[in-house]
């Protein structure tokens, strides 16, 4: 009897994998096909499985599109300023200034957010225009404010270190010219916009440390006796909303 149950129990330890991976091709052959078929128009249109297979690979790129088309950059770099120019460290935290960047971002972004919805995502979803036409229209916002914002002698600089053709209007320039003189043009705005913000707590610092050593204090750091002056200076003149419309305003 247990030579019975010893050789049973060995069949179905050696048979039980298969009888595991025996209904996978059924479910195989359930799967959708991901397929893309010429349209009309001259473009591709890709099967519903295929633009979800796209999406979900495209989420893994948004954290670089955020950095590298969107306000965020400029409003991460200015709050970073402002917290050493403060001396506070780690107050606010990183949590609390990427947030409140994410939040200003999401709102100075609404408008061109709103155009891609419209005039992209909007018709795709209706199936009015193909996969390739959405990504077209998508770009134009896109571009649109990116050019506002980047500096002439940044794009002509990445133009010809790409050696691309000469063109009309700096909406024909590509992607990859537009998007590093982009990042470098925020990279230089909020720069400057930090050094407007360092002046005031700079002459605080050299009028508390001169004083300490006026008074023989020279063992006590300037740092610590400046950090409740500074705090004060930026409560007193609502230093929050004016560094948040100054930076909205500086989108316009």
């Amino acid at each position: 009897m247990k030579s019975r149950l010893l050789r049973a129990s060995r069949l179905a330890i050696r048979w039980a994998p298969l009888c595991l991976l025996a209904p996978l091709p059924v479910l195989a052959q359930a799967l959708p096909a991901l397929t893309s078929t010429p349209a009309a128009g001259g473009g591709t249109q890709y099967s519903l499985s295929m633009q979800t297979l796209l999406l979900m690979t495209s989420l893994s790129f948004i954290p670089a599109m955020v950095l590298m088309t969107t306000s965020f950059t400029r409003i991460i770099i200015v709050m970073s300023l402002l917290r050493h120019a403060l001396g506070t460290q780690t107050s606010p935290p990183n949590q609390v200034l990427v947030g409140l960047s994410l939040f200003l971002t999401f709102f100075i972004m609404s408008p061109v957010a709103d155009r891609v919805y419209t005039e992209a995502w909007q018709p795709l979803s209706e199936n009015r225009i193909n996969f390739d036409e959405a990504v077209a229209r998508a770009t134009v916002p896109v571009k649109a404010f990116m050019l506002k914002q980047v500096r002439e002698p940044d794009l002509n600089l990445f133009s010809k270190l790409a050696k691309t053709p000469r063109v009309d209007k700096a909406e024909d320039l590509p992607m990859r010219v537009l998007l590093p003189a982009f990042v470098t043009s925020e990279l230089k705005t909020a720069f400057q916009i930090g050094f407007i913000i360092f002046i005031p707590f700079l002459i605080i610092d050299m009028v508390v440390a001169s004083v300490l050593m006026s008074m023989g204090m020279m063992m006590m750091s300037p740092a610590i006796v400046s950090l409740p002056f500074k705090i004060m200076l930026f409560v007193l003149v609502d230093g929050w909303n004016l560094l948040i419309a100054s930076l909205v305003q500086s989108f316009g």
